[in-house]
């Protein structure tokens, strides 16, 4: 059942392939296109079900998404199973460098009501992880309890590597190969392509 839906929702990806520099910092070779998709309540609604079935396994009270794409999924989730949803807003420090750099905070009014919740995080997509992480910071500043984290696609190993290392539970309903290197190794830069900034969510 989950390696038939997971097979069906990567067949509505738009994607392309070029040189591409995330928001974490990292370089890709492919990109793909999410927002159209999002969009498409219906055709996403057995895909988003599917998804909150998995997390609300973890027993949470809140959902929390990054604005950038993950808050209108925790939105939908949260409703499905009846917990609290809360969001993260992107913020880009000026000259903002290295790895990492973009802070996702919760805003001032809803903190407090965080701490003490065991939360879900929720992105659209995860490859690299950068709207991920930056939640997942803020939540703990927060005092909140993060316990697992959700993804409609899951791009490479980094979000794995991401949740074994925090504890969290990793559910997700589609899984793709996904090809990131730091600048310094990416054999793109290497021969000569232009490189495009996008942001880490494929």
């Amino acid at each position: 059942m989950q390696a038939g839906l997971g097979e069906k929702l990567i067949a509505f990806l738009a994607g392309r392939r070029g040189h591409f520099q995330m928001e974490s910092g990292f370089h890709s070779e492919q990109w793909f296109e999410l927002d159209r998709l999002l969009v498409q309540r219906e055709r996403l609604r057995p895909f988003v079900s599917a998804l909150a079935q998995r997390i609300a396994v973890h027993r949470i009270d809140a959902v929390c998404g990054p604005m950038t794409g993950g808050a209108e999924l925790a939105r939908r989730i949260a409703a499905e199973i009846g917990a609290e949803y809360f969001f993260t807003e992107r913020f880009e420090p000026p000259q903002a460098t290295g790895f990492f750099p973009v802070r996702y905070t919760v805003p001032a009014e809803a903190r407090e009501r965080l701490r003490g919740k065991t939360v879900a995080l929720v992105d659209d997509a995860i490859s690299a992880g950068s709207a991920i992480r930056g939640t997942h910071a803020d939540l703990i500043a927060c005092g909140a309890r993060p316990v697992a984290m959700g993804a409609l696609f899951v791009f490479g190993e980094a979000a794995d590597k991401f949740a074994t290392e925090h504890r969290l539970g990793l559910e997700t309903i589609a899984r793709m190969s996904f090809g990131i290197w730091k600048p310094t190794e990416c054999p793109l830069c290497r021969a000569g392509i232009a490189v495009e900034k996008v942001s880490d969510t494929p």
